[in-house]
């Protein structure tokens, strides 16, 4: 019995530390690569620089994204540092 004890409880502690930790992770993860995924020409959107612009361009061949800034003012960003989206352009019906 103590054998089995020694066993299971190194199991559990890595049992509990995937639940609370790699789960939420590969979540957010999943999460992230489906927004930029679905990043499109009009999306307002924060990059991890801090930028805050609306998306002029989506180059999917090469993962970058031109965002506008300023007025006149654009910038390409690779698509991976995108943020976080605030406002999607709503779809033409």
């Amino acid at each position: 019995m103590d054998t089995l004890g020694t066993f299971m409880f190194p199991l559990l502690i890595i049992g509990i530390f995937y639940m609370l930790v790699f789960r939420p992770q590969q979540k957010k993860m999943k999460e992230h690569q489906n927004m930029v995924k679905n990043l499109a020409k009009g999306d307002e959107v924060v990059t991890a620089g801090g930028l805050i612009g609306k998306v002029t361009k989506v180059k999917a061949e090469s993962n970058e994204v031109e965002v506008e800034v300023a007025k006149d003012v654009r910038v390409t960003v690779v698509q991976a540092t995108i943020a976080d989206v605030r406002s999607k352009t709503k779809p033409a019906s």
